[in-house]
This record gives C-alpha cells, sequence and structure tokens, in this order.
C-alpha cells in the first residue's frame, strides 16, 4: 500500500493555483487509473524466475462509451532513450485514438498487443486498425526485467479495472502498476500524481498529471527549491545509499572499473508524464502545453541525461465528440471545434508545471521501500527529514 501523506502534509505548497478536489488526474473528468501489479520472490536473480517487481498502469481517458472517438493530443520529448508507442500518429494526425499503458521496457510489447485485442472487444466504432500508447521505463534494479513476467492477462486486468471505475475515483500512487519497480533520484519512486484548478476568472479550467518517475541523480534532488541530495546535504547517499550498492559488489578489473559513488544508473532509467486538461486546446497547443511538463521534471532536478527516456503525452477531453477514425472518407466533410484563445494559454502552462513537478514528488512521497534483485533496496523518500530541512 502507497503511503497516504502527500505534499502539502510535509509543508510544500507548488504554485499559486489550488489542487483539484482529489489532487490527481482524475479531476480532469473522464479519466481513470488503474494498475495491475506483480510481487514476487526474493534474494539472487533468475532469470524467468524473480524476483518480480513490476506491473501495468491503464489510463483511460474518457468513458468506454466514448472510447470510439479521438482525443486531440499533444507530444514532447526530452530525451528518446526510451519508448512510447503511437506517437507518430499523434504527431501527424493530433488524435489519442486508444487508452494509454505504462509499463517496464521489456513489457511493452505484450501490452501493445492485448490493448489492441482489448480495443476490439472492448470499444464501439474501434478502427480496423489500431496504434496504442504504451510507454515504459526501466525497472531492472529491482525486478527480473528479462524474465518476461507481463502477460496478455495482467494488461487486460488494468484495462478492465480502468474502465470500470466511476468518475473521480482515487489514482494509485507509489509502487503499484508500472511504477512497481520503479526508482527516482537514488529513493524508491514509481506513480506519482497531481492536478491544479485554474479560477474562473483565468477559465476555470483542471489540468491533471500522472507520472511514471524512474529518473534522476541523487546530487541534484531538489524538493521545494531546496537541493536536498547534493553532497552533504540531509539525503545525499552517504546517508541514504543508492539502490544498487546492496547488490553483489563489482570486482574492478581492466575492462570493468569500479563504480563511481553516484553510479550513473540513478540517471537512466526515464520518466514517462501524461498531462490532462478539459481545456479546449487544439494539437499544436497540447504541444505546447506538453512541452511545460520538462519545467516541473527540471525543478526536481531532472536534465534529461543521455541515457534517460523522457517522454510526455498531454490530452484534452474537450471536442470529445470527433468523427471516429475511418479509412475511408464518409460525410461529413468538416466539423466545427472550440479552440481556447492563445493569449489565455500561459496560465495552463503554468499549472502544468507546478502539477508536474508536485506529481513527481508524490511518487518518492508515496512510494515505501523494496527489496528487489539480488538484494538492492530502494529505500523510501525519509518524510520526517524533508520535512524537518524545509521547516
Amino acid at each position: 500500500m502507497p503511503r497516504s501523506q502527500r505534499a502539502a502534509d510535509l509543508g510544500i505548497t507548488i504554485g499559486r493555483f489550488p489542487h483539484g478536489p482529489s489532487n490527481a488526474i482524475s479531476d480532469v473528468s473522464g479519466v481513470r487509473v488503474a494498475t495491475e501489479t506483480l510481487i514476487a520472490g526474493d534474494g539472487a536473480l533468475l532469470r524467468g524466475r524473480g524476483p518480480i517487481r513490476t506491473g501495468v498502469t491503464a489510463i483511460v481517458p474518457q468513458a468506454l462509451e466514448s472510447m470510439g472517438h479521438p482525443l486531440f493530443a499533444g507530444t514532447h520529448r526530452l530525451n528518446g532513450n526510451g519508448e512510447m508507442t503511437g506517437l507518430e500518429w499523434i504527431r501527424e494526425s493530433g488524435f489519442l485514438t486508444t487508452p494509454i499503458c505504462i509499463t517496464n521496457t521489456h513489457s511493452v510489447g505484450v501490452v501493445h498487443d492485448e490493448m489492441i485485442r482489448w480495443s476490439l472487444d472492448n470499444v464501439r466504432g474501434a478502427p480496423a486498425w489500431s496504434l496504442p500508447v504504451v510507454g515504459e521505463t526501466f525497472d531492472g534494479v529491482l525486478n527480473d526485467i528479462n524474465g518476461f513476467h507481463i502477460t496478455a492477462a495482467h494488461a487486460r486486468a488494468a484495462l478492465d479495472a480502468a474502465a470500470a471505475l466511476p468518475v473521480g475515483a482515487p489514482v494509485p500512487r507509489g509502487n503499484q502498476g508500472g511504477g512497481t519497480g520503479m526508482i527516482c533520484h537514488g529513493f524508491k519512486g514509481g506513480n506519482g500524481t497531481s492536478s491544479r484548478t485554474l479560477p474562473a476568472a483565468l477559465g476555470g479550467y483542471t489540468v491533471g498529471v500522472f507520472v511514471q518517475a524512474n529518473h534522476g541523480r541523487r546530487h541534484r534532488l531538489t524538493i521545494a527549491g531546496r537541493v536536498l541530495g547534493a553532497e552533504g546535504g540531509v539525503l545525499d547517499t552517504t546517508k541514504y545509499p543508492l539502490p544498487w550498492k546492496a547488490a553483489p559488489p563489482v570486482v574492478p578489473t581492466e575492462t570493468q572499473p569500479a563504480s563511481a559513488p553516484d553510479d550513473p544508473r540513478g540517471g537512466a532509467g526515464s520518466i514517462i508524464v501524461i498531462v490532462a486538461t478539459d481545456a479546449p486546446l487544439l494539437p499544436m497547443q497540447l504541444d505546447r502545453l506538453a512541452q511545460r511538463a520538462v519545467m516541473g521534471i527540471a525543478r526536481v532536478g531532472g536534465v534529461g541525461e543521455h541515457s534517460s527516456g523522457d517522454l510526455v503525452l498531454s490530452f484534452s477531453t474537450a471536442n470529445a465528440n470527433l468523427p471516429p477514425e475511418d479509412l475511408e472518407p464518409v460525410a461529413p466533410f468538416s466539423q466545427g471545434v472550440e479552440m481556447l484563445i492563445n493569449a489565455h494559454i500561459s496560465p495552463l502552462f503554468e499549472a502544468t508545471a507546478d502539477a508536474t513537478e508536485e506529481a513527481i514528488l508524490d511518487a518518492m512521497i508515496a512510494a515505501e521501500s523494496m527489496v528487489g534483485v539480488n538484494s538492492a533496496e530502494a529505500i523510501a523518500l525519509p518524510l520526517d527529514v524533508v520535512r524537518s530541512a524545509l521547516a
């Protein structure tokens, strides 16, 4: 179970806009998130046997009966050493036509295939072709990632659960679903979420963010503007060791040097950011919204390392009755849509940056310590230490 605290419980306030009712991506009406989590085994890695610390997260962006209608969407890549399928069609068409799933790096294929089957079985008017959106981050420090433990049944269970949730249902946080085996800034990471609601004078729109956080180096970890993970800081690696330091030591040789004190794998894991809004944004505007999530990543200390996959997908639940995709031209020839005037978009940018920053912190705040492959331990962020340091 995730820890119940949120950023506000640690005295952290980010930005000027209030949270939505649940401070979650599900505050954007119609968006629902569910997970399927796999945890089994302990001790030494035995490929195909474990230890297993992984799962699947499913995000359904609108009611099941509406899923045959696409939503406007946009994307952004901070660094591309990662995977999110379906992005080329989103860039080309501006449409999100499927749910979104997130899992570990080596399970993208099986989840992708099952998403097609699930849509054919459940989505009225689903097109004959499908380009599902599946994102990934690497959980191989804690999980037997080459054991291929995720199956089609796990992906379907997560999708079924998400589609069945009521509007506004709680969002799984911490060590759940795709976030189960993830590490963030050298502490236990995983799923995090946050939202912001603009005042009526600025449109009254909501922005919700969900992250699978598995990125960042400890020495840059910044919370509420303070670099607490820097050398000599209250969260540095001498006080809270990095997860791979508990694994059997590497014996230095001419071709295999010893690990540096801050192992570069700490920035190799990636982050997936999903941004939802009910503001009536067109695809080019949603590309711009997705870009602003990068500011939230940076505020916590992420820089998009060479070895990191940092991918953002944004979508709008407005204009929800767009015509279903079709291979052949059918009537009508055109349809009216609503568009936010660009002069009013800056508060949404601000809300996205703030909610992304808080969602990353939320992943670490919610996550509990986890021991995985070869006894590597990802330590939970010590909340009392953070609270005292910020006080």
